[in-house]
């Protein structure tokens, strides 16, 4: 992949709009349309490759270097080194091979013609991609679905999504753990405890304790007993996090999972850096949760429906609501994507002038999440998928909402709902 391609690729909307800002070409793009901010940069001059890298923090230069297939160790001078040396010019072709080239240098031409048409028409000549309704997949999400779904053997999809988003989870509470403890250990002069767990509460980082931390699953993934290693990691979490108290699946030693599949898929998910806390981090990690979510509901087919709404459905309605501010309610919030949604439409709106003008500038503080779910399994991904993107999630609860109405006096400003009208029998 070219460098200038995967550091936009890497880009959530946030660093799309910073990069938009700094290098003064925000005039007349949608900075509500990750794409068509990426089209603008594309097409600068002045965005070039190490322009763009002086804008990304360590974590974002490792996802680039992912992308790129070069080593993602070592601090941000090495990286930004390390891909702009692996973007080098190869030498200039003979004229032979440059003629056979030609299929290639047209199609490149080709496609930076349609960079150039407006977005309107760009979006009509786009061809659909199979990833609409599973959020948007950008390369290294779907290798990994692949990968991880190769190493499936023959557990049920329904089973087996709560072996990987259970261990995507635990990765990035890791990851952000690992970068607070970074920090702290420099601010130890200024009397910082890196062993502090409210110096981790108090920055919204989840405390992970030493026996829960990625690098010690990762040192044990060819053991035996690697299984029980991850129920224990998973229950240490819930102890020293009260947020997370029964939400975390704790059932990677059970017999019927091959454990040296799930060694090498704790190997496969340890080459992706999800959490530094940042919030262009969580982006990423919510993107590969997000396409994880649809892809799973895809394979179970009809029964995918009762924990996942197809992405262009809910985005559809969180903008016809535009809940900019207040409590929004969901009684069957499913893996919570309507909640999500409606943070993304805030969020989206937050450094513009609100609805063309109508509405005041508004942030996702200013927005509360209330939500019911009947499957136990479910209302657990609900929780950790609001847990990724720092959505306090306390007012989730569990429950059948026909029988047991958890929130009975709430006065909701926005109602979201895609009601199971696969069950019959609720009457």
């Amino acid at each position: 992949m070219k460098l200038k391609q995967a550091i936009l690729e890497t880009m959530g909307r946030d660093a799309l709009r910073d990069a938009l800002a700094r290098l003064d070409l925000a005039e007349g793009v949608d900075k509500r349309v990750p794409d068509d901010m990426r089209a603008r940069l594309r097409r600068a001059r002045r965005a070039t490759p190490e322009a763009l890298l002086a804008l990304l923090k360590a974590a974002d230069l490792r996802s680039v270097c992912t992308l790129q297939g070069v080593d993602a160790s070592g601090r941000k001078q090495q990286l930004t080194e390390r891909l702009l040396s692996s973007d080098a010019k190869p030498p200039r072709p003979p004229a032979g091979a440059r003629q056979a080239g030609g299929r290639k240098a047209a199609a490149a031409q080709t496609e930076r013609d349609a960079a150039k048409r407006p977005a309107k028409n760009r979006k009509a000549a786009a061809k659909p991609s199979s990833s609409s309704d599973t959020g948007t997949a950008t390369g290294f999400e779907t290798e990994l679905w692949a990968a991880a779904n190769a190493l499936r053997g023959n557990m049920d999809a329904a089973e087996y999504k709560h072996v990987v988003l259970g261990l995507i989870f635990l990765k990035y509470i890791s990851d952000a753990f690992l970068e607070r403890q970074e920090q702290l250990e420099a601010e130890r002069d200024e009397g910082a405890d890196p062993e502090d767990p409210d110096e981790y509460v108090g920055a919204n980082v989840f405390w992970v304790p030493p026996e829960a931390r990625w690098s010690k699953l990762q040192a044990t993934a060819k053991q035996p007993e690697i299984g029980q290693a991850v129920d224990d990691a998973m229950a240490a979490v819930e102890r020293t996090n009260s947020s997370l108290r029964d939400v975390l699946p704790k059932t990677y030693a059970r017999p019927a999972l091959d454990k040296r599949r799930l060694g090498q898929l704790i190997d496969l998910i340890s080459n992706i850096q999800v959490g530094d806390g940042d919030a262009r981090s969580r982006d990423v990690l919510g993107r590969v949760y997000e396409y994880f979510l649809g892809s799973f509901a895809s394979a179970e087919g009809k029964r995918g429906g009762e924990f996942y709404t197809a992405r262009c459905v809910v985005r559809l309605l969180v903008e016809m609501l535009e809940p900019y501010q207040g409590r929004v309610y969901d009684p069957c919030c499913g893996s919570a994507g309507m909640f999500v949604q409606s943070m993304d439409f805030v969020n989206a709106h937050a450094t513009g002038n609100g609805n063309s003008g109508r509405q005041p500038r508004r942030t996702s503080s200013d927005v509360a999440v209330y939500g019911q779910e009947s499957n136990h399994t479910t209302w657990r991904l609900a929780k950790m998928n609001l847990a990724i993107r720092g959505i306090d999630a306390s007012m989730i609860a569990e429950g059948d909402t026909f029988h047991a109405d958890r929130h009975p006096d709430l006065k909701a400003d926005y109602i979201l709902a895609n009601p199971p009208f696969n069950v019959s029998d609720w009457g």
